[in-house]
């Protein structure tokens, strides 16, 4: 017999690995109390997120494991309607005293909001695509595997003099979403990562990825590559700013178009927010770009079902550099005329929609190919520190990290200092020569996404940084 679920939340420090999440027929009771109790204090309408995530991440440095941790949690968000004004409130306990109460200050938030007149009313039930994204084995991970793995990786920084630090996770998640006119939607995935940084005196780099399926990746192909690439950043040379051919791995690329993905967004362009404002529709990017919103991508992770319980749909963004679709929320739909693509955000909110399942086009260019193509160019590992500077032209700034390499005739030569970058996405997008295959991405500036590496001409370095 399961423990209480107000008792479940935990933090330890010694725990084997991801707890057990509750049965889908468990959530489901609490969405129909929650309703139940909000029907009897009043509420016009009421709407249910329950929210559950157990994670076990093992953490090392200086060549040595120093935490492992495992945390459960569970969340119970609720909104309701009254007299078109709408508030929510969160609890993490599900007594019945307990989800009262919360219903309670949802209900008093509301009556202190003023009227939206776009609120519309909760929509019913629903279809949805069948998602299957549990993986036993990666619910499953212990933390003695992950330890094992992180030993190997480890020991392979030792053996090359190197100094390794990162973290290994898995973990599963489940989210339901229920209101009153009888939708209910439910999704529960498994995840895992593994990052790590190796250094060789003042060079480093960095190698990371991130999976439903643990098995979708080798630790230890990870540290290999992070390591051997410490060892070619050494002896670094310093370079003069100026534009330069560069080839962006799937982590570089992803951190940097990962700042469109609100552009996309129907109510940024109705609130002018968009560098997509007059250029729908125009052709913007290079005809080699195309970008998609597809949750059921084979690589992709997240709910097939929007904040308000609709189903996502795909939606082609960009064909062929050419802005083609947005994606809307049922507001943002019903002020434009047009259908909700299932990609709004939880309400209330300030934002409306945005797709948060990017997966841009690839190509078949490797980055042997990439390099072999190149007469004088920079080879990117990552980037980092990165910050918009014209909105509209969507002029980025920031820095190259953990692995930046000469590439002269066709060959990699040594490492280069790092640069500073000031860049705009829209040009660095028309200038693109070669892209790889589509793959799932992995940063620390963008949330994961479906990208190619890049091959891109006249990327602008604006200055040679200190480190």
């Amino acid at each position: 017999m399961k423990p209480p679920a107000q008792n479940r939340k935990v933090s330890t420090a010694s725990s084997a690995g991801a707890a057990e999440l509750l049965h889908e027929r468990e959530l489901r009771r609490i969405v129909d109390t929650v309703l139940r109790l909000a029907k009897s204090t009043g509420a016009e309408e009421a709407e249910v997120h329950v929210d559950e995530v157990a994670d076990a991440l093992t953490r090392f440095a200086n060549n040595a494991i120093h935490q492992n941790v495992a945390e459960h949690g569970l969340t119970v968000s609720i909104r309701t309607v009254v007299d078109g004004r709408t508030a929510r409130a969160t609890t993490n306990r599900i007594h019945e005293d307990s989800l009262r109460s919360a219903i309670e200050v949802s209900l008093s938030l509301a009556h202190r909001q003023p009227k939206d007149p776009r609120l519309l009313p909760m929509p019913g039930k629903q279809r949805y695509r069948a998602v299957n994204r549990f993986i036993k084995q990666t619910a499953a991970l212990s933390a003695e595997e992950r330890a094992r793995a992180v030993r190997h990786a480890c020991d392979l920084a030792v053996k090359k003099g190197q100094v390794a630090a990162g973290i290994y996770s898995n973990g599963q998640s489940q989210s339901v979403v229920g209101n009153s006119r009888g939708l209910f939607a439910a999704y529960r995935e498994t995840h895992s990562e593994f990052s790590i940084t190796a250094q060789e005196g003042p060079a480093a780099s960095w190698a990371k990825a991130n999976s439903t399926d643990v098995r979708a990746f080798d630790p230890q192909k990870l540290a290999a590559r992070a390591c051997q690439k410490a060892h070619l950043a050494i002896n670094s040379r310093e370079l003069a700013p100026g534009r330069y051919t560069v080839i962006l791995e799937p982590a570089a690329v992803l951190d940097l178009v990962g700042f469109l993905f609100y552009d996309f967004a129907a109510t940024a362009l109705e609130d002018k927010r968009s560098c997509l404002n007059e250029r729908m529709a125009k052709q913007l990017f290079g005809q080699n770009i195309s970008i998609s919103d597809d949750v059921y991508h084979a690589l992709q992770q997240g709910a097939p079902f929007d904040g308000e319980g609709l189903p996502r749909q795909r939606v082609l963004l960009v064909d062929c550099g050419i802005p083609k679709n947005l994606v809307y929320s049922r507001a943002a739909a019903q002020a434009a005329g047009k259908r909700p693509t299932g990609h709004g955000f939880a309400l209330p909110n300030e934002y409306g929609e945005a797709p948060m399942n990017l997966v841009f086009g690839g190509g078949d260019s490797s980055m042997d190919k990439m390099v072999t193509s190149t007469d004088r160019g920079l080879l990117v590992t990552r980037l980092w520190y990165i910050r918009e500077v014209d909105p509209y032209e969507k002029v980025m700034t920031g820095m190259t990290r953990d692995g930046l390499f000469l590439v002269e005739n066709g060959r990699v030569t040594g490492a280069a200092r790092n640069f500073r970058f000031n860049q705009s996405l829209i040009e660095m997008l028309k200038n693109v020569e070669l892209l790889g295959p589509a793959v799932r991405a992995t940063g620390e500036e963008a949330f994961e996404m479906v990208v190619p590496a890049m091959k891109v001409r006249d990327f602008c370095f604006s200055e040679v940084t200190k480190f």
